[in-house]
């Protein structure tokens, strides 16, 4: 998948990222951590509905569910894909990776998200920024997102 397969928005953001310098792309970073969307009631307090992150150093919880796109049919490949992320501020990169992939696929059709390429954070230049660690916790935080919707569509 090229940078012009990508979702639209999230091609949008892959090309935010490659238009600054590399010192650049994580001030960007820091900027998308302060655009993470709050999350609703249901999930707010009650990290224990939603599932850990364990590869990322910073306590991160993520919750995906599939919006049905047909009355009383179970989820399929075209379910509108909701995503709520709990991460705290004193993580801004994680956060910032986090509101990246909540901008960019919140919204979109699950088989679109299953086909976004695991190299995202390398796609989005971050290679440089962050440090290896940090690069394999916002992997497994796609990763994971994708799991999710797999088995929700498999169940």
């Amino acid at each position: 998948m090229t940078t012009t397969e990508l979702p639209e928005k999230l091609h949008e953001i892959v090309e935010d990222f490659r238009a600054v310098p590399d010192p650049e792309r994580l001030e960007l970073l820091l900027e998308f951590s302060d655009e993470l969307p709050a999350l609703p009631e249901r999930y707010a307090g009650h990290q224990d509905q939603m599932e850990q992150v364990t590869e990322c150093q910073t306590p991160l919880f993520l919750a995906v569910e599939l919006e049905h796109t047909v009355p009383d049919a179970g989820p399929t490949a075209e379910s509108i894909v909701r995503l709520f992320v709990s991460a705290p501020p004193e993580a801004p990169t994680s956060r910032g990776f986090a509101s990246v992939l909540s901008q960019s696929l919140n919204g979109l059709p699950a088989r679109e998200v299953l086909a976004v390429p695991e190299d995202l954070s390398t796609r989005l230049g971050l290679q440089k920024a962050l440090t290896p660690l940090r690069l394999r916790g916002m992997s497994a935080m796609l990763g994971r997102i994708k799991r999710n919707i797999a088995d929700q569509l498999a169940a």
